[in-house]
């Protein structure tokens, strides 16, 4: 066994016992490189803000060389968050999904946009592995106890994917419902690991290497103080469209294309203000705005899906009778979709900048956003922040 395949193989067991969402602290984030975004971000500049919220992973990597379906290369996993951690099931959060462009899926979503609920977790993994990751999710819910807060047992899940198959070997199916379990179980608060990691492992983004990302805003007092916080996996763009605080990075570290914008993005918002549904959904297409700051036009082939939610108005979904709601005024919202777009689009960048180059089946090898040379390009464009 060669040295590379050691080290792949240590991740791979790292990953199956449930590896923390925490990220290394020697790895630098955008704003630390000197990338300027607006907005005021929030402690932690992470989803992970908003009070409540849990990120974890599951990562696996092993194997090199030539593809044999079943045994890898693998480069995948799956990310979950749970908007109130292992409460999530007892007290659901009022949610709003969005499809900027339908090529992908999220499921789950007819009975948040039925409902106005979302009842439960929000999982992220790759293309083929929705099924076990939804049926594992449900497994994993009735583990956790007794019926749910209306007498059922049954549960709809959350999964979202982006396409990983040009690194891993997606038809391998190697997500299995125990990495499922350990990305749930050791979901927590406080920094979030970025890049190649959970169910962004394997992704590209602007023909980079891609994964996942967070960031988070927080409004000023005036405003009401509340904090928005995105994550997304992405797995979107051809580099010739990439933009970053305003310059044509992807312009300026060029190449041949090697497919056209058939990539995805899974982008989760989270928030404390208190919104209803139909609020939720406008924090949603908000998403879109972030998106398209990095200069993502959406192709035809692209999968880019949004869910937004609220962790304020706690009780509501198991209530018996009438509840009391609250709700911001629509006039209000401004902020809070400022504040969407601005998370969002750092959250891409943060991704991107965390990832590093990577090699996957067949030689497939996706390069890592060259840092140094960004600088050099945001620079050059007077968008470097001193």
């Amino acid at each position: 066994m060669r040295k590379t395949t050691i080290v792949a193989a240590a991740i791979l067991f790292s990953g199956y016992l449930g590896e923390p969402a925490m990220r290394g602290a020697a790895k630098p984030r955008a704003r630390e490189l000197g990338v300027p975004f607006g907005g005021s971000p929030g402690p932690g500049n992470a989803i992970t803000d908003v009070a409540g919220v849990v990120v974890g992973h599951t990562t696996l990597i092993s194997g090199e060389g030539k593809l044999v379906v079943g045994k890898g290369p693998v480069r995948t996993g799956v990310t979950a968050i749970l908007p109130r951690g292992k409460r999530s099931f007892d007290d659901a959060v009022f949610a709003g999904w969005f499809s900027q462009n339908g090529n992908g899926e999220m499921t789950g979503t007819t009975w948040v946009e039925e409902s106005g609920f979302l009842e439960g977790p929000i999982l992220i993994t790759n293309t083929h592995s929705v099924g076990v990751v939804r049926d594992a999710t449900i497994a994993w819910r009735v583990k956790q106890g007794g019926p749910d807060a209306s007498g059922y047992w049954w549960s709809l899940p959350v999964v979202a994917e982006t396409y990983d198959g040009w690194l891993n070997d997606i038809n391998g199916f190697h997500v299995r419902p125990e990495h499922v379990f350990q990305a749930l179980s050791g979901a927590a608060g406080g920094p979030v690991s970025e890049g190649s990691v959970g169910g962004g492992t394997g992704m590209e983004c602007y023909e980079f290497k891609g994964g996942i990302g967070t960031s988070s805003r927080r409004l000023s007092s005036a405003l009401g103080g509340y904090i928005v916080g995105a994550l997304v996996q992405c797995n979107c763009g051809r580099r010739s469209q990439l933009i970053v605080a305003g310059a044509p990075v992807g312009l300026e570290i060029p190449k041949e294309p090697n497919k056209d914008d058939q990539g995805s993005i899974i982008i989760v918002v989270a928030t404390d203000a208190p919104l209803l549904p139909h609020q939720l959904k406008r924090l949603a297409r908000r998403a879109t705005m972030g998106l398209a700051r990095t200069g993502s036009t959406s192709g035809n082939g692209s999968g880019d899906i949004f869910i937004a939610f609220s962790t304020a108005n706690a009780g509501t979904w198991a209530s018996r009778g009438p509840s009391a709601v609250t709700m911001m005024p629509n006039e209000g919202l401004n902020g809070l979709f400022e504040a969407t777009v601005q998370a969002v689009e750092e959250s891409i960048v943060n991704a991107m900048v965390a990832a590093e180059t990577m090699t996957g089946v067949d030689g497939h090898r996706v390069e890592g956003l060259p840092r140094e040379k960004l600088r050099e390009v945001l620079k050059k464009y007077n968008r470097l922040s001193p």
